[in-house]
């Protein structure tokens, strides 16, 4: 039962992020607003980590399995990819690249502004 309220609460706090994504007009993710729903509630502690700490371990456990849907579907869709596979290639490649980049130096920048206020 406790595993139930748990995936109940990440339930929630999607389908909240998907009201949201239909109130707002911007062009974010419902997802990026339930993620940042969900980060705002551990962060003030309105949620404790508790509340749904073991779905989201179970979640993270099976979180290749969450991809085959997606790989399937590209599959599936051999036929028209085909034809820019290597484009699709690149630019997967340089993404991740950038993505590696950018993310170590902000948290280069997190961790240099964060020892500058504990002195």
């Amino acid at each position: 039962m406790r595993l139930v309220k748990q995936f109940c609460i990440l339930v929630i706090t999607c389908f909240i992020g998907e009201v949201l994504h239909a109130l707002i007009p911007l062009p974010v993710p419902a997802s990026i607003y339930g993620l940042v729903l969900m980060f705002v509630a551990l962060q003030t502690k309105i949620m404790p980590l508790s509340a749904v700490e073991e779905i989201s371990d179970g979640l993270l456990g099976i979180m290749p399995l969450l991809f085959i849907p997606s790989t399937v579907g590209l599959i599936l869709a051999w036929d028209i990819l085909k034809v820019w596979w290597l484009q699709f290639m690149i630019i997967g490649i340089l993404g991740t690249m950038v993505v590696f980049f950018v993310t170590g130096h902000v948290t280069q920048l997190v961790i240099r502004i964060l020892r500058k206020f504990k002195h």
